[in-house]
């Protein structure tokens, strides 16, 4: 659900024209390509591109510069009859580095992610992409089946499709590529393409991606332990079922009554308050605009409790504190008080739309991301009828099977040397942070019984997690959030050994595993302003801590175990990890 990646659309197909009389071009090893037999695979085009740029076949389309010279092949996979699964795969020409990268999608993804195409092959990848199959079915990154949302300015800038769709209601094949199987045969056919124009395989392979990407990459690790030598998995939407009742929980409450709803800026105002209470209790430092471990802050709405009788911007009437409740809650099943999905962080909060929050939530018609709800109940499913004890099973029984990538044995991946990095921001509105903390220590338990440190020991020789304070969805947000590798583009003097997917090369062909990494923030977030501040970011459950000198400086920082008492509130066992 990456917001860099949301006003892309639907992509347009490319009209070659060839001057009548012309004589034909000569085949290239890339052309030859387009005839390559691939089951269930049809190859659409394989074409040179020299120029070092590429202009995006999306609408708007924007232009990629600094690539080198590669060979674009796009194809159509059809698995089953009611299939239609689109894939890129680029090939650097002259400056592969032997490697295979598959990239992941964010929210319905529905288009080409061409951003992580650019910066895999960038960096000497053969890299690949997928649509997950759901762009036949009209479908955006943030829209799958929703009306709702027709003309909404916010909406149509966030990528809303012209006309409303069907989306996967009525297409369980299609919920089945877009939950797994479609970047399984991305990763299958686009290795048969790599060989085929190199001659020879990849020596290893990698994924990368965040969100629904991250989701894809648990999916891999789980079902498909063979593809991947190394998996990069960011704020993974593993939870996928359970995660978007928790979005669904936050606006049934501030929709409830017109006094629940968090006005414009409100968010602002409680985040300054969080702040305020909160910031350097947690080893980072007073002048942070960010906290380093928002589960060390107790922050309650009620302090910002409007005085009796009176109601203001300033300041929160009962609704909006019991609003902001939920909020830091999560979604509850009230027949039983079972957590159905942890809520969101202290310090998430943020009234920029862009971080894909609650600030955006009440700016559309209806809830973003609710698609998914209607692929179970029909396409005039209302948010109003969701019931959080009778309709749960509902969903879970349609699709959690396909979705939820939940399971934590890990064991052929791991007994096959694969190695898994996972990483989230701890002031993520979108998906909460406690999410990936859950999953990390459902591992924990998983390989290692009743003793921690040992079982620590044993899950972290192939899987850590990094926890980025201040990093708002996969990227962006107050605090140091470029470290992921094709998350972000690097500025010019980037130093790629604290790149987490360098990192995680590095892991699997030299045995090195990371204990930190460096965040960078960059003035204004743009590197070629240069640089804001540096902070490590620690392999979980360590934290960076302040030992003095520069705070905007890494080596002012060190990792440190993190006390035991913190409080990880996870899902009753039913939904979780």
């Amino acid at each position: 659900m990456h917001h860099r990646h949301l006003l892309a659309s639907s992509a347009v197909g490319l009209l070659a024209a060839v001057a009548i009389g012309a004589a034909p071009a000569a085949a290239t090893p890339c052309t030859n390509l387009a005839g390559l037999p691939l089951t269930h695979t049809t190859i659409t085009s394989a074409q040179d591109n020299d120029t070092g740029t590429f202009v995006t076949p999306t609408i708007p389309p924007t232009t990629l510069t600094g690539l080198p010279a590669f060979c674009r092949v796009t194809a159509t996979l059809t698995p089953t009859s009611d299939s239609a699964i689109r894939i890129e795969v680029w090939l650097p020409k002259t400056t592969w580095n032997n490697r295979f990268l598959g990239t992941g999608g964010g929210g319905f993804q529905g288009t080409i992610s061409y951003s992580a195409l650019a910066l895999g092959i960038r960096q000497g990848f053969a890299a690949t992409n997928s649509d997950l199959g759901t762009g036949s079915s009209g479908c955006s990154p943030l829209f799958c089946g929703s009306a709702g949302n027709m003309g909404n300015p916010l909406a149509i800038a966030f990528g809303d499709p012209a006309s409303p769709t069907t989306g996967l209601f009525g297409h369980p094949e299609r919920i089945k590529d877009f939950g797994y199987r479609a970047i399984h045969l991305m990763t299958v056919r686009g290795k048969e393409i790599v060989k085929a124009f190199y001659s020879q395989s990849a020596s290893t392979a990698y994924f990368a991606g965040c969100s629904t990407g991250g989701q894809n990459a648990l999916m891999e690790a789980q079902r498909f332990p063979d593809d991947y030598n190394g998996i990069l998995a960011g704020a993974a939407a593993f939870n996928r079922t359970h995660l978007h009742m928790a979005g669904l929980a936050v606006w049934q409450n501030t929709h409830a009554t017109p006094g629940r709803f968090i006005q414009p800026g409100q968010m602002t105002l409680i985040n300054n308050a969080v702040l305020a209470q909160c910031v350097g209790q947690d080893g980072g430092v007073r002048t942070d605009p960010f906290l380093t471990d928002p589960r060390d802050c107790k922050f309650d709405p009620a302090t910002l409790a409007c005085p009796a009788g009176t109601d203001g911007p300033a300041c929160l009437n009962p609704d909006q504190v019991a609003a902001m409740k939920v909020y830091y809650t999560g979604s509850v099943n009230p027949a039983n008080g079972a957590l159905i999905h942890p809520g969101n962080a202290r310090g998430s909060e943020t009234s920029n739309p862009a971080a894909l929050g609650l600030a955006l939530n009440e700016s559309l018609n209806e809830p973003s991301f609710d698609s998914l709800f209607k692929w179970v109940f029909g396409l005039t499913w209302q948010w109003q009828s969701f019931d959080f004890n009778r309709d749960v099973a509902s969903v879970d029984q349609v699709l959690a099977a396909d979705l939820n990538a939940t399971s934590t044995d890990l064991r052929p991946f791991a007994g096959n040397g694969g190695k898994l990095i996972l990483y989230a921001g701890w002031a993520d509105p979108l998906i909460p942070s406690q999410s990936s903390i859950n999953y990390f220590n459902a591992l924990v338990a998983t390989y290692g019984g009743t003793h921690f440190d040992t079982a620590l020991k044993k899950t972290q020789s192939f899987a850590r997690l990094f926890m980025a304070p201040g990093m708002w969805h996969c990227a962006g947000g107050p605090g140091p959030s470029s470290f992921g590798g094709v998350i972000a583009q690097p500025a010019p003097s980037y130093d790629a050994q604290y790149d987490l997917l360098t990192s995680l090369t590095r892991w699997v062909e030299q045995g090195l595993a990371p204990s930190s990494v460096i965040a960078t923030k960059y003035n204004n977030d743009t590197p070629q302003l240069g640089v804001a501040m540096q902070r490590p970011i620690c392999s979980y459950p360590q934290i960076p801590v302040y030992k003095g000198g520069d705070p905007n400086v890494a080596a002012s920082f060190k990792c440190v175990a993190d006390e035991r008492s913190d409080v990880n509130p996870k899902p009753a066992p039913q939904y979780g990890p």
